[in-house]
C-alpha cells in the first residue's frame, strides 16, 4: 500500500483505487481452422456491462477540521502537507514526503527545492483526494 492509499484509507474512502483505471482485458486470439466449417448459428448479443458505480463522496473538510480540533498541536492542514499528514497519523518526515512525491509523479525540477516540493505535494494530494470523491474546497485546488 502506497502512502497516498494510506491517506485515502484514513479519510474513509471505500476503494483506495477508485480514480485509477482498471486494466484492460487482453483480446482473445483466434486461429484459422484448417478446413472450412459451416457458419455457427447466430447468438444473442452479449449482455450490456453494468453501469459504473458512482464515486462515494467523503466529507474531507469535516473530518480534518474535527481531527485538528482534537489534536494537541495547532495544525493547519489547509496550507501544510506536513500538518495534513500529521492529522492523518501518517509519517510526515522529509523521506516520507519525498516518497509520496515520487509516488504521485512530481516533476524532477521541483525535487531540488523542498519548499516547492511541499507546495506541489499539498496541492496534488488535495486534488487527488477530490478526484476520488472528497469535498475539497475549490480555493485549495487552484
Amino acid at each position: 500500500m502506497g502512502i497516498f492509499d494510506k491517506v485515502l484509507s484514513k479519510l474513509g474512502f471505500g476503494s483506495a483505487k477508485a480514480a485509477e483505471p482498471a486494466p484492460a482485458a487482453p483480446a482473445p486470439t483466434a486461429t484459422a481452422p484448417a478446413t472450412p466449417e459451416p457458419a455457427p448459428a447466430p447468438q444473442a448479443a452479449p449482455a450490456a456491462p453494468p453501469p459504473p458505480k458512482p464515486i462515494e463522496v467523503v466529507d474531507v473538510v469535516a473530518q480534518l477540521e474535527e481531527r485538528a480540533a482534537k489534536h494537541p498541536e495547532k495544525l493547519n492542514w489547509r496550507t501544510s502537507i506536513v500538518d495534513l499528514l500529521k492529522l492523518l497519523d501518517i509519517d510526515s518526515s522529509f523521506a516520507a514526503r519525498k516518497e509520496l512525491a515520487h509516488e504521485l509523479g512530481i516533476p524532477a525540477d521541483l525535487m531540488a527545492d523542498s519548499a516547492k516540493m511541499n507546495m506541489w505535494l499539498h496541492k496534488t494530494v488535495l486534488a487527488r483526494i477530490a478526484a476520488n470523491g472528497g469535498n475539497v474546497p475549490a480555493d485549495l485546488l487552484d
